[in-house]
Formats: structure tokens, sequence, C-alpha cells
């Protein structure tokens, strides 16, 4: 999933980041109403938004109203330290789907985040189009990201292009002359051995920095991403 985490205590936002990345899933932080609510409405498509109650700036409350009034329908779960249930009705009146009294487990969290989805439906389901994994390799063809884990590379338009045509098709042999094709806009006329050079530039850094080979050569014919990631 893309999870958009608004939440001003730094040390709890980076918690959230680094055991939702390591679940697999692209999260994106905002310490403040401001900036939470313009990721909200600029940022996304965002699968879920954990959005905290007590904010500076705007508060969780006003920021829920103000997606819901431009017809955000992402699932939001709000997050606070307040537990009195005035305050849960106020929250879900604004507009969100649930709502975490802090302190929290981490795993009841994930549980939550599962049901949401869930109830979303599958254009909201973390099997979004444009999203391609491979072991702890993840590529957002729609966001032009791409991480290792938890650690952010940064690709170029073509690398992304290529990576992403190999990643489509895990464990099977991709020609050349196929990768031109489906990344270069006028391939005819174009040696297909350029390929080479953008995935000797893939493996310098979505392999060598983490000790993965992820893509292999088959000779005679191109290149096959390891399923697994390497």
């Amino acid at each position: 999933m893309r999870i958009l985490v608004v939440e001003d205590e730094v040390s709890l936002a980076d918690s959230l980041r680094r055991g939702l990345s390591a679940d697999g899933h692209w999260v994106d932080l905002a310490h403040d109403g401001h900036r939470g609510l313009d990721l909200a409405l600029t940022g996304g498509p965002y699968d879920v938004v954990l959005l905290d109650l007590m904010l500076p700036g705007l508060s969780g409350y006003e920021i829920c109203t103000r997606m819901r009034s431009h017809g955000f329908t992402t699932p939001v779960l709000m997050l606070t330290a307040k537990d009195g249930e005035y305050d849960e009705a106020e929250g879900l009146d604004s507009g969100a789907d649930d709502y975490l009294t802090k302190p929290f487990s981490f795993v009841v969290l994930a549980a939550r985040l599962r049901a949401l989805t869930r109830r979303a439906g599958p254009g909201q389901s973390s099997a979004r189009p444009g999203v391609l994994q491979a072991g702890d390799l993840v590529l957002d063809a729609q966001g032009r990201r791409c991480r290792r884990g938890t650690h952010e590379i940064e690709l170029t338009a073509r690398e992304l292009g290529v990576l992403g045509c190999l990643m489509e098709q895990p464990g099977r042999a991709v020609a050349k002359q196929d990768i031109l094709d489906e990344v270069w806009d006028t391939p005819h006329g174009i040696d297909p051995n350029i390929v080479e050079v953008y995935v000797s530039s893939l493996r310098r850094k979505i392999d060598a920095p983490f000790g993965r080979r992820s893509i292999l050569t088959v000779h005679g014919t191109g290149y096959r991403m390891a399923p697994d990631g390497g």
C-alpha cells in the first residue's frame, strides 16, 4: 500500500514509517496539518491515511473534513491520545473510517489497515496497478519511485522503464528488442545493445549496494528478473 502518515510526534512518525516500510508499504510523512492536507490532496493517490487528531496548523478533524469535501474517499484511520466517546464520534463524523487510541500495538494497527483496505475494495488495495514487487525490491511505476527494503533508490525515467519491463515478467527471459520496443519511443534503428547500458546502470543502483543479484543475463536472449529480487 501507499500510506500517508500525518503525525507531529517525530519519533512516533519515524517508528511508523520504519514498521510500515518493513511490511512492504510506501510511506510519506507530514508533521503538521497544512503539509498533511497538501499531501493528502496532491501527493497520492494513497491507499490509506493515518491521521493524528491534534496537529499544529490544522487538526485531524479539519484535514479529514476537507478531504471528503474535495471528493477523496481514501480510507482514514484517526490516531489520537484522546479516548473519550465524543472525540471518537467527532472523528467519525468528520469522515474518518476508523479510530485508534494511543498507545497502540503495531500488530493491531496493521490489522486495522488490512481491514480498511478490504472494505475499500480493489480500487484501493495494495494490488493497485503500477506497483511491482520482487522480494524486497518495489517499483511504483505510477509514482516513479523505487526502493529496496526501506532504502529509496533514484532512477532515471528510462531506467524505471527497463526495470518495469523486467519486473512485469519475473522469472521469464525478456529479449533486448522487446525491452527496446516497450521503453523507447522510437526504437527503430536503435542498436538493441543499448539496453545493456541501462541494465548495467540498474545493477549498480539496485543490486551492488545491497549485495544482491536480481537482474540475470540470459545468454543469446536478454535478461530476466529473479522472482525473489535476488
